[in-house]
């Protein structure tokens, strides 16, 4: 059981023992580098992911060009696990938005987990929900919330999911990740750094000021921290 408490990944290390095992020998690390492509929609899902460090983004991309950004997946999380419980077709592209390191698995692999175990299979589903509860609160958020208590927001996922107070995000990155034009971006992030939530230049980002950062968010981020909270946490607390 000490391998899988100590695992980075909030996923591998909810496993009991003997579920870790079932995928555990198949498990490798890789490297994720900013802006390359996982997956793109329409494709055949072959691979899960599970960061140790930084953070994946699901992309819708509209007919204009436009690239929409509708949940993260981070350290706390698995991306491909509705891709293994059903239909193995991308249904968004999956972007690496932050840099980090993961450990990866043949989605063949993980279906075969899934169908021998009851709990592996629980867990996944799970998580699938917790990704699914963040795309349906964004899409309420980006259509009702202002840019800045948006990109808030996303400020706040994004030091959750990927555990550093410093980030390296581009205006056009961060206009995916809120729905908006990049000078929108521009903007708010100069109002933000005024107020000293941020400390923000040329694509680089130190978080300051957390609590500020909170005030200004609008209720989307609490409502997506404890919608993963009931989800994702140990089945053996109250």
């Amino acid at each position: 059981m000490d391998s899988v408490t100590r695992s980075p990944n909030g996923f591998l290390s909810s496993l009991a023992a003997d579920d870790f095992e079932l995928i555990r020998p198949h498990l490798r690390i890789v490297d994720l580098v900013q802006d390359f492509v996982l997956e793109e929609v329409g494709e055949t899902a072959r691979r899960a992911y599970l960061p140790h460090r930084g953070l994946i983004s699901l992309v819708v991309k509209l007919a204009k060009g436009e690239h929409i950004q509708i949940a993260m997946i981070g350290r706390d999380s698995i991306f491909g696990a509705f891709s293994a419980l059903g239909d193995p077709t991308a249904l968004n592209s999956a972007v690496v938005l932050v840099s980090g390191v993961a450990s990866t698995i043949d989605i063949d692999r993980v279906r075969t987990a899934a169908d021998q175990s009851v709990t592996f299979r629980a867990a996944l589903v799970r998580h699938g929900l917790a990704v699914y509860a963040q795309v349906q609160q964004t899409a309420g958020c980006n259509a009702s919330h202002t840019v800045e208590s948006r990109l808030a927001r996303c400020l706040l996922q994004t030091h959750d999911l990927s555990g550093g107070d410093k980030l390296f995000l581009t205006q056009e990155s961060m206009a995916q990740m809120i729905g908006a034009r990049r000078n929108s971006v521009s903007l708010v992030a100069n109002t933000l750094q005024q107020a000293n939530f941020i400390q923000y230049s040329r694509g680089h980002i130190e978080i300051t000021n957390l609590e500020g950062l909170r005030k200004t968010s609008c209720e989307c981020y609490a409502t997506v921290r404890a919608q993963y909270e009931r989800l994702l946490r140990p089945r053996d607390l109250p």
